[in-house]
């Protein structure tokens, strides 16, 4: 069974479906204790939750309609079960699955699925008070369908960021977006860094759907 903390639809507010519609579903619990984290609620153990099997949560995922997925939380590769239901949703090829994963999980017993989901990896950097969890195997396994998401508050932030995208060479093995720590740092700062330091290949991402929805609304 898994913990499912929301099922809903709304748009995907980041990543390379920005813009389109998505069922996303939330697992409770995180092994990280980020800074910034905007869904703590999520992962607290007394969130209730609906126990779900695999085939339960692609039953309803079916009911939507809607054809882009994305697994988030919570950290959602942090639990059993998760690879069931990832290898039943790739059995379904009208689905674009996502994984919305901390950066803290070894990937590698995830990647042999055919048909995988899309991995949209963090990195943790420094102001998020988590970057010594993160598992550096994981940058060197990444491919043209996944993305490695900076979270950036600082220009400090920035630099770690531009260190590690330049050691395991990110550009053309996977998407790079860097987005700012909402009410901690300045898109335009982020773009000055990137203009600065000639980041090609790396987007800025906003939060689309902080913009569309109050920052703390749920469910969207």
């Amino acid at each position: 069974m898994l913990d499912v903390a929301e099922m809903f639809v709304s748009i995907n507010g980041e990543g390379t479906h920005a813009g389109q519609l998505a069922v996303f579903v939330r697992f409770r619990g995180c092994n990280l204790r980020c800074s910034y984290c905007d869904t703590m609620w999520a992962n607290q153990s007394d969130t209730p939750i609906s126990a779900m099997t695999a085939e339960e949560i692609y039953d309803e995922i079916h009911k939507t309609g809607i054809y882009n997925v994305t697994l988030t939380g919570g950290e959602p590769l942090n639990r059993d079960g998760i690879h069931e239901l990832m290898e039943l949703l790739s059995e379904d090829s009208r689905l674009y699955v996502e994984i919305e994963t901390n950066g803290s999980i070894p990937l590698k017993p995830f990647l042999s699925i055919e048909n995988r989901p899309s991995m949209t990896m963090d990195y943790k950097l420094p102001s998020s008070g988590m970057e010594k969890s993160m598992c550096y195997e994981n940058l060197e396994l990444l491919d043209s369908r996944d993305t490695v998401k900076f979270v950036a508050g600082s220009i400090h932030d920035l630099e770690r960021a531009k260190t590690i995208i330049e050691e395991y060479n990110l550009i053309g093995k996977c998407a790079v977006y860097i987005s700012p720590v909402f009410g901690k740092i300045e898109p335009s700062e982020i773009v000055e860094f990137m203009k600065l330091h000639r980041m090609n290949g790396v987007t800025l991402q906003l939060q689309m759907h902080k913009i569309i929805w109050d920052p703390d609304e749920k469910g969207v």
